[in-house]
């Protein structure tokens, strides 16, 4: 399955819309412990603060209404997630973190942040920095991870700053050593989908199962008045794991002067990252990213891009037949 797709975000925009937002490091927040973020927003205890906003990014992320990278921040994804769990449950849609909305994410009762022992795999690398010229990227065997922190990031689907502030002094880097993390890894496979449903305001994608029941919704990133969102109804034609991207610089409006055809290796870092859904909608798909904090605060090049574990997580899924529905 060639990948020749009009769906790479412009370097410029997205270091732009990461520029403009501050590390967490920065904050002068209180520290986030284990014992705050896991008793926040239970029983009588407050429902505000930095602890309950993380508690819940993670309950929405195990419930699969995706607030996309876990910043501990709250924030337009924070918002739609919120509002797309609300849709489910039966709540009124506010996007606000008000006490029926609690009620409804604490009947998931496992801890919010659980200790994790780093593994050699986690570490081993190998590791490398990623060019930015599609030439460059081209001369490598994988576009694998920087450094273990991007791994580890997102794996636990994370912000690398905060995955550092939740463990000051820790090193990262070493196999062995015990750290806490977002608690995303035990959570049950997505059943069968029936339906997709891109929405262009509203910034998302959500999975219907064949009952036509929302089981799961993603901030995505989309297209631009020159690249736009191919409004309709398409089809998935199949499911690529791991692809490799066919870089075609005349299907790129802003592609530099003399840029030439490159075979861009397989990897997390990958312009498509981990993963290729194929539409039926020629040289159109929706695949992950190589910059997770980007996702709903962008746009691409007309495909829909997710985070690299929301889309694995939604190939999972769907296959070959499953309806697309894009909207304005």
């Amino acid at each position: 399955m060639k990948h020749t797709a009009f769906c790479i975000i412009a370097a410029t925009v997205a270091s732009a819309a990461l520029s403009s937002q501050p590390a967490m490091a920065a904050t002068p927040t209180a520290a986030l412990t284990a014992d705050a973020v896991n008793n926040a927003a239970k029983g009588d205890s407050a429902i505000t603060g930095p602890a309950a906003v993380l508690r819940a990014q993670i309950l929405l992320d195990r419930a699969r209404f995706s607030p996309g990278e876990i910043d501990g921040a709250s924030g337009s994804n924070l918002r739609r997630a919120l509002a797309g769990f609300q849709r489910q449950k039966g709540i009124p849609d506010s996007g606000v973190l008000d006490a029926a909305t609690w009620a409804a994410l604490n009947a998931d009762a496992a801890p919010a942040l659980a200790t994790y022992t780093l593994a050699e795999a986690d570490v081993a690398g190998p590791f490398q920095a990623i060019p930015e010229k599609m030439a460059d990227k081209s001369k490598l065997t994988a576009l694998g991870y920087a450094n273990a922190l991007e791994g580890l990031g997102e794996k636990f689907h994370v912000s690398p700053a905060l995955l550092q502030r939740l463990n000051p002094g820790q090193d990262l880097s070493r196999a062995g050593t015990q750290i806490v993390v977002p608690n995303v890894l035990d959570t049950e496979p997505l059943p069968k989908a029936g339906k997709i449903l891109v929405d262009k305001t509203d910034r998302t994608l959500t999975l219907f199962d064949t009952a036509g029941k929302a089981i799961a919704q993603y901030p995505a990133s989309s297209g631009t008045d020159k690249d736009p969102l191919p409004i309709g109804t398409w089809k998935v034609n199949g499911v690529s794991k791991n692809p490799v991207f066919h870089y075609n610089p005349k299907l790129f409006w802003d592609a530099s002067p003399g840029e030439q055809k490159a075979t861009i290796p397989a990897g997390p870092n990958n312009p498509v990252g981990v993963a290729w859904v194929d539409l039926s909608k020629p040289h159109y798909g929706i695949h992950g990213t190589p910059v997770p904090a980007s996702i709903g605060k962008t746009q691409s090049h007309g495909c829909i891009r997710l985070t690299n574990w929301d889309v694995m997580a939604l190939t999972d899924a769907v296959g070959p037949g499953t309806e697309v529905v894009m909207q304005e």
